[in-house]
């Protein structure tokens, strides 16, 4: 049951392969130079073709842009990933940080950035962005008056408080020289285009990778109600705090509301994901139900519901429970180590403890780190608790204390080690009941 899990969650990653959504997305014409994004033709004539973009996903974008394009018919270009990609010919990757920013992160900025000027850029030309998941670390260009240091220590608060992918976003975005529609504005009038490997829950381009190829609906006076909604006002920065305030208070220049040169294409999401597992299960002679594609709640409340849930037999009628996402964690008190996915399978375990019936459960983050690297997430079964109960792990304790890894890892068998995917589309889980 465990090797059939795990099979599940392998055939999801299979299926969202950046070099394979992009290839299905995308058509070029040499003898016109065209690009054809789903069906939407970009005619260039007389113009070029430059790349930019971050995300963990970047990378393998880039080789499939390459591969789709031609290197020849690309000018130049640079992105941002977590690894750097021996096959490409012409576009350059800046290994830079994740899920903090680093220097490397915002010298790779400064390169796409400098395209511009040192080709002359203009109407006639497009440029290419490639976005995914991770994009909002791995893109940081600080606004004057923030350092570096500055944006990490937001991201990392922002990150425990419980709030949601959009609402750091939001945040981000107003720290941000290129977020927000801001490279998009920057490459004006050349025409932009996005491509982007969604994950979040509604695949709104303005969020993914704090979306830096899309208009913003938000204003400065919402970022700092993020601050103020989650009590970091006194926790951040103080030149966070008194940036966002100012600029809240003075009306200052917004991220851009309207953007004619720019478009954004959804490629790829965890809903291709769950079909791939779907086909699967139902090749098996399984009945699989998808039960969510948007799970998005507290971690605690998602696993409980879950087990509720199953225990009622609410899902009587089907073996295999699929479920993708991503929860939220807000870190109280004493903090150990783990990821959403880790806690998530921690805290699922307990409630099932009176369950007398044969199950599997696992859970990973689809870029393959489950905020600690080499571990993607998790996988616990019937015998889990009794387990920790027989070798006298205080499994409560490490819960109260969100150290999942450790208790997971005295468990063992029950951590799934993996490196990058290469792929991000949010966490992803499967249930498996016999």
């Amino acid at each position: 049951m465990r090797e059939r899990a795990l099979s599940f969650l392998e055939a999801g990653l299979f299926a969202i392969d950046p070099f394979s959504l992009m290839k299905k997305s995308l058509l070029y014409s040499e003898k016109f130079n065209c690009l054809t994004v789903q069906n939407t033709e970009f005619n260039i004539i007389s113009g070029r073709i430059f790349v930019v973009g971050g995300g963990k996903a970047a990378g393998r974008m880039a080789e499939a842009l390459e591969d789709v394009i031609g290197e020849k018919n690309i000018t130049a270009g640079f992105v941002n990933a977590l690894e750097k990609n021996s096959k490409l010919k012409i576009i350059k990757v800046t290994k830079a940080g994740h899920p903090l920013p680093d220097k490397n992160g915002v010298l790779g900025v400064e390169k796409m950035l400098a395209l511009k000027e040192e080709y002359d850029i203009n109407k006639k030309d497009l440029v290419v962005v490639l976005l995914s998941g991770g994009g909002s670390a791995l893109l940081p260009a600080p606004v004057s008056g923030i350092s570096l240091d500055d944006k990490q220590k937001t991201t990392d608060i922002l990150i425990k408080s419980g709030a949601n992918i959009r609402e750091i976003n939001t945040v981000r975005k107003h720290l941000s020289r290129i977020k927000g529609g801001r490279l998009a504005e920057y490459f004006a009038p050349a025409k932009v285009v996005s491509l982007i490997i969604s994950d979040v829950l509604d695949n709104d381009p303005q969020t993914i990778a704090s979306g830096p190829g899309a208009i913003d609906k938000t204003v400065y006076h919402d970022a700092y109600a993020v601050l103020e909604k989650y009590q970091l006002i006194q926790k951040v920065p103080t030149a966070v705090e008194n940036y966002l305030r100012k600029c809240a208070q003075e009306n200052v220049r917004d991220t851009p509301k309207k953007l004619p040169n720019a478009s954004s294409f959804i490629i790829g999401s965890n809903l291709e994901l769950l079909d791939a597992m779907t086909l699967l299960a139902k090749k098996q002679k399984m009945k699989p139900l998808v039960i969510t594609s948007r799970m998005c709640r507290d971690v605690l409340t998602e696993a409980k519901e879950l087990a509720t849930d199953i225990i009622a037999g609410k899902y009587k009628d089907y073996d295999v429970l699929l479920f993708a996402g991503e929860t939220l964690i807000n870190v109280l008190g004493k903090s150990g180590k783990g990821g959403r996915n880790q806690h998530f399978s921690a805290l699922f375990m307990p409630y099932l403890k009176n369950f007398d019936k044969e199950w599997v459960l696992a859970s990973i983050s689809t870029d393959g780190r489950d905020y600690i690297a080499g571990v993607g997430g998790a996988i616990i079964d019937n015998n889990s608790l009794h387990q920790a109960q027989s070798a006298n792990l205080a499994y409560e304790k490490y819960l109260n204390d969100f150290d999942a890894y450790n208790l997971l890892k005295k468990l063992k068998n029950s951590l799934i080690n993996t490196e990058n995917t290469g792929t991000n589309v949010g966490d992803a889980g499967v249930f498996i009941l016999k």
